[in-house]
């Protein structure tokens, strides 16, 4: 088995505010948001829309009834603290940082190498709509101009 992530699934408090800000996330980092689908699931009182790509599905749905008004923090047990997804050079996380400052993403720190995780760990941290962190990153030293000492 490889350790390769098949689908994600990030609850959200409003599916139809979030959804706006995923169709214009998504396309960014590669997705076609055409594939995109949505149900409901009545005995699980579960709305899912579910964006697919050939190596990862990615789905936002909607919290229970009784957890609807509960603030997201990503340090509390059990929640996501944030999701990283790779970029091939330092030249995508810049051309993302770009697309994420027109679509309305918080920006919590612009693209920069991160020493503290490593010497090319180049990376833009950024938030959804509803407080979810996300990261860009390229930890390549196959950047042109770069070389492993």
């Amino acid at each position: 088995m490889q350790p390769i992530i098949d689908h994600i699934q990030i609850t959200v408090r409003d599916l139809k505010v979030a959804e706006k800000f995923y169709d214009k996330f998504l396309p960014i980092i590669g997705f076609d948001i055409t594939n995109k689908v949505s149900a409901f699931i009545e005995e699980h009182d579960f709305h899912v829309v579910e964006y697919t790509h050939n190596q990862l599905a990615f789905a936002i749905t909607s919290p229970r009834e009784a957890f609807k008004n509960e603030p997201i923090h990503r340090r509390k047990p059990g929640a996501l603290h944030h999701l990283a997804f790779k970029a091939e050079s330092r030249a995508e996380v810049d051309q993302a940082y770009s697309e994420l400052q027109r679509i309305g993403a918080v920006i919590v720190s612009e693209p920069q190498i991160h020493p503290e995780y490593g010497e090319n760990y180049y990376a833009v941290y950024f938030k959804d709509l509803e407080n979810m962190k996300y990261e860009i990153v390229c930890n390549s030293i196959k950047e042109k101009g770069l070389h492993k000492l």
